[in-house]
């Protein structure tokens, strides 16, 4: 491994500039949910049952809102969104000290739907920024730079919280959202590439033509992800705390976060990604024997070391499939439904395994979600055979006649099956081709993509696991 992959996509044009802005806009967002939770705890002196409900508010709100963002960034581009969201965020951060707790949680689920997409954006944005075969290590850069937004957002917001107190550190997050939204106005980083049909051209793709089963796995494996991580973060905790040891909490966490970090920049360093599934067993598999570390706090950091290796590849890997299954135009719905995804699974992994920790002990929580990242990892798994399957059909077996217009009969191609100019769609996620979509630039002999994916001929097929000659 040698770092001219990190090299050559830092050379791109506006690289740089977005992982720089996209990193400092995500600080205030991630020092948000502790943000309300000390509020809601100290100033209003109500318990963190009472939070808690304010944070899944606020949560859901975030997940709903996401893909719908994104699809109005896809129709309308990126600023009017950016306008819409920094707006409401920081109308929601100067009042929601003031209010009572009833509108508290009714504003806390406008503000998460509404929440500045600075995440989303970036993966989107990189799509646009990043060939095919840059993606890999774009997405490993942006995936790193989040574990250092996680790493610093929350403790800031915990450090002026219990100095300055809850409701100045609410306004300090608005004010920080505020410059965020104006910082990622001012750079409008692209959301299509050159070589994609402008948002100006009013281009529609059917949601039924990209959210295939496949996608839907990805995504599926995207909130198993998460799920597992912030289980894990809970697990972590409360078995320091049962073994008589909190004071290590802050050192297992940091190391824990050490290793997800050198782990996301060794894999964006590799020739040839892998397919998230198979980044998601191990790490499920791994995260459930943490809990035999008993009382020994170091020796829990070193339980820890396979699967936090794993965190930041599996986020790197999801994003980058999303990015290869979606057509130009429906990418800012998809990366926005990826970005729900995770939400999802961070909101459902701490209660899970808190659940499973006070029946049993501290130490099943880590088996619980690690338990869970296998249920779905094989509740996906018949996809990825099917979609394999798909790949080493015989050639023979396929027919590739179009019919007058030019377009591909339906039925033509058996599932998993690469019509002429769809080989970025085809492959990716096994369908067979309906009428019509080769009019819509998804398919069609010797046309490229009118999304600007791969044409015919194309040294990648736009599956995230494919071999591509550039890299």
């Amino acid at each position: 491994m040698t770092l001219t992959p990190y090299r050559e996509t830092l050379a791109l044009r506006g690289i740089k500039s977005l992982l720089i802005v996209a990193t400092l806009a995500r600080i205030p967002i991630t020092a948000g949910t502790v943000t309300l939770t000390l509020h809601v705890t100290l100033d209003l002196g109500l318990g963190y049952g009472a939070a808690g409900l304010v944070g899944a508010l606020f949560t859901v709100g975030g997940s709903l809102g996401a893909p719908i963002m994104g699809r109005i960034t896809d129709r309308r581009g990126l600023r009017p969104v950016l306008v819409l969201t920094t707006v409401a965020e920081v109308i929601f951060w100067t009042s929601a000290q003031a209010l009572p707790y009833w509108a508290l949680l009714v504003a806390a689920f406008v503000g998460g739907f509404l929440t500045l997409p600075a995440f989303a954006v970036a993966r989107q944005s990189i799509a646009a920024l990043a060939p095919e075969s840059h993606r890999l290590p774009a997405f490993a850069l942006d995936s790193i730079t989040t574990e250092l937004s996680f790493m610093t957002g929350p403790a800031l917001g915990v450090l002026i919280s219990t100095t300055a107190g809850p409701r100045v550190a609410m306004l300090v997050v608005g004010t920080g959202i505020l410059l965020s939204g104006v910082g990622l106005f001012l750079l409008n980083p692209p959301i299509r590439a050159h070589d994609e049909a402008p948002v100006s051209a009013g281009d529609r793709v059917p949601r039924s033509a990209w959210l295939r089963p496949r996608l839907v796995a990805v995504l599926a494996i995207s909130s198993a992800a998460t799920l597992v991580l912030s289980g894990t973060d809970v697990a972590v905790v409360a078995v320091l705390r049962d073994s008589g040891q909190v004071q290590w909490t802050g050192a297992v966490l940091s190391i824990w976060a050490v290793y997800s970090l050198a782990g996301g920049f060794a894999y964006g360093m590799v020739r040839q990604g892998l397919p998230p599934l198979a980044l998601l067993t191990p790490m499920a598999l791994l995260t459930i024997p943490v809990g035999l570390a008993g009382d020994h706090w170091w020796l829990l950091a070193v339980l820890l070391l396979p699967a936090g290796a794993l965190c930041a590849p599996l986020i790197t890997a999801t994003a980058d499939a999303v990015s290869r299954l979606t057509p130009a135009a429906a990418r800012g719905e998809a990366m926005g439904w990826h970005n729900s995804s995770l939400t999802v699974g961070v909101a459902l992994g701490a209660p899970l395994a808190g659940v499973v920790m006070d029946t049993f002990s501290p130490a099943w929580g880590f088996t619980a979600v690690g338990g869970v990242g296998l249920l779905v990892a094989a509740t996906v798994l018949p996809i990825e055979l099917r979609r394999r399957r798909g790949l080493t059909r015989p050639a023979d077996t396929i027919s590739t006649v179009p019919d007058s217009s030019g377009a591909v009969p339906p039925g033509a191609f058996p599932p998993g099956a690469v019509p002429p100019g769809a080989e970025g769609y085809a492959v990716a996620d096994p369908v067979t081709v309906a009428p019509g979509m080769a009019a819509s630039g998804i398919a069609g002999p010797g046309r490229a993509p009118a999304d600007g994916g791969p044409s015919a001929g194309s040294p990648n097929n736009g599956s995230p696991d494919a071999p591509t000659s550039a890299r």
